[in-house]
């Protein structure tokens, strides 16, 4: 389970308002607020399905006002050629086209000295943290103005304050957000200024989310680790434990049906 976990923790955390989750049998389809959000995870059906399945999954998103999707095939999914039958249909491989999924089950190496990390507890610091994110992972603008015009309404849900910082002085420099599942804390977003980076925030973010993972009862961390981030995690003692193939469908594309 930790493996599945760590493969897809949309599937896994509790849902926030605005979020939908559907369970349908042959796949989990998770909907984030934003329309550019959508992924479709715990892929298991057989070969001569996939078009049912493909077409199930274009005329939910297309109810509810979605054109684009992103396919995020773990290293169990069936059928196990299921990327490349994707791709033989007009996927296209993502920006990142494959996560390793890590997981942690022992204390991390604590953090260095000068850095501050904690829980954000602010609006203020909620719209900072948000901000280091959209920079670092270059966020389109697209997005970014469809987030920023939310963050009043984010910051008040529950979830958007299991998000933790890490300052340098007073300047916020690194930011993640994480969510209990009943088998480990999922870690999404982690992220460091590019100008602030090999100071070690990175690794105060992870020590303050193990903190979190012990005071919620779940002393384990797990995240998708994008060619970046894991060899980072690798030496703070996170364990490859599967992959994650990451394709998207823009089926509002001219030729998509």
């Amino acid at each position: 389970m930790l493996r599945e976990v760590a493969e897809y923790p949309n599937s896994f955390v509790d849902l926030s308002p605005g979020q939908e989750r559907i369970e349908a049998g042959r796949y989990t389809l998770c909907l984030e607020r934003s329309l550019l959000a959508a992924t479709v995870q715990r892929q298991r059906f057989a070969p001569d399905e996939l078009d049912d399945v493909l077409a199930e999954v274009r005329g939910r998103l297309r109810e509810r006002g979605r054109h684009v999707t992103q396919w995020e095939v773990g290293s169990a999914a069936q059928p196990a050629d299921l990327v490349n039958r994707l791709l033989e249909r007009g996927l296209v491989h993502d920006d990142e086209p494959m996560a390793t999924a890590v997981a942690l089950d022992a204390a991390p190496p604590p953090p260095p000295a000068g850095l501050t990390a904690r829980r954000i507890e602010t609006f203020e610091e909620f719209r900072a943290a948000k901000e280091v994110q959209w920079e670092a992972f270059r966020t389109p603008r697209e997005r970014i103005l469809d987030d920023r015009r939310r963050l009043p309404e984010d910051w008040e849900q529950a979830s958007a304050r299991l998000m933790h910082g890490v300052w340098d002085g007073a300047e916020l420099i690194c930011a993640g957000t994480c969510a209990p599942t009943p088998f480990g804390l999922a870690l999404f977003g982690g992220a460091t200024r590019r100008a602030a980076r090999g100071r070690g925030a990175y690794r105060a973010l992870i020590s303050a989310r193990w903190q979190e993972a012990e005071r919620v009862g779940v002393p384990a961390l797990v995240t998708q680790a994008g060619a970046m981030s894991r060899p980072i995690l690798e030496r703070l003692g996170f364990a490859a434990i599967g992959r994650v193939d990451m394709l998207v469908d823009d089926f509002g594309a001219a030729g998509a049906t």
